[in-house]
């Protein structure tokens, strides 16, 4: 090993160490409250912001300038891919749902709910959901990119370019994913950061994803050399599949098996992505 990977390798170390024990400290005030969304947020958000943080001290005790962070906006097509990808791997598991009976299309009473909870009374069905649709899925994306964004300074702006300097593409993406995914197993395993299925149903599905997850952000953002795309992305991603489809889906029995963070149908759909990034990535080396 050179003296070169050999202190990337250390600060790849010390990174994962600081966003540990950052993002641990908040998990603790979730598992203690019981629930995810305990703090209006802001536990999550301290979490997800963890590893950001943890990349910009990295950078400082290594001596180095946080401004060689991938910072510079990625251009256009790469923020559309970005938001539409989600999107892309997301709806075919959540039409096999709602046009099967492993699922079902709305909660009996969701329009009621969704139209008291917006003000939207008195409005018929089918334009309250269109309106929570279309609503969600644009404002609602600032909010998922703000958190996103303080993980994606840590995963993709810090993590993917050093292990990019001591590793090929399929190192990089399952690497990065593996430690990801390990990131989030105490309120997956302990809190209430699942969907019901058993404990290691959900683990081995959640794992999987956000590996073949991981393939796919690390092709938008090397290929970018951007760390936007990444937290585009990945607020997509959270948008689409816990804001809008999730909540639209009726749970029949075997559906918690299927949908979500937490299923088999992300995995294959998500699995098929990331083929197609390494494909891509290594067809574009040649």
């Amino acid at each position: 090993m050179t003296q070169a990977s050999a202190r990337t390798w250390k600060k790849i170390a010390v990174f994962y160490g600081l966003t540990l024990l950052f993002s641990n400290v908040f998990n603790c005030f979730e598992l203690h409250a019981g629930k995810m969304d305990a703090g209006n947020l802001l536990f999550v958000t301290g979490t997800m912001w963890s590893p950001g943080l943890a990349a910009l001290l990295t950078k400082r005790l290594f001596g180095e300038p946080i401004s060689e962070l991938p910072w510079k906006w990625g251009g256009a097509r790469y923020a559309w891919l970005a938001y539409l990808i989600p999107v892309a791997y997301a709806l075919p598991v959540y039409l096999v749902a709602w046009l099967t009976p492993l699922g079902g299309f709305l909660e009996r009473d969701f329009l009621t709910r969704t139209a008291t909870q917006f003000g939207w009374s008195g409005l018929s069905p089918v334009v309250i959901l269109i309106l929570f649709v279309l609503i969600t899925s644009t404002i609602g994306l600032v909010a998922k990119t703000g958190r996103a964004l303080g993980e994606e300074i840590g995963w993709r702006g810090f993590l993917v370019p050093e292990l990019n300097k001591v590793v090929g593409f399929t190192g990089v993406s399952v690497i990065s994913g593996l430690m990801w995914a390990a990131y989030h197993f105490p309120v997956l395993l302990f809190g209430d950061y699942n969907k019901g299925a058993p404990a290691w149903y959900s683990l081995t599905c959640f794992t999987l994803m956000v590996v073949a997850d991981s393939f796919i952000m690390a092709w938008l953002t090397l290929r970018s050399k951007s760390l936007w795309p990444a937290a585009i992305f990945h607020g997509s991603h959270n948008l689409f599949i816990q804001s809008i489809f999730t909540p639209l889906t009726r749970d029949t029995g075997p559906t918690k098996y299927v949908i979500d963070e937490f299923g088999i149908g992300l995995v294959i759909t998500i699995g098929i992505g990331a083929l197609l990034a390494w494909w891509s990535f290594d067809k574009g080396r040649r």
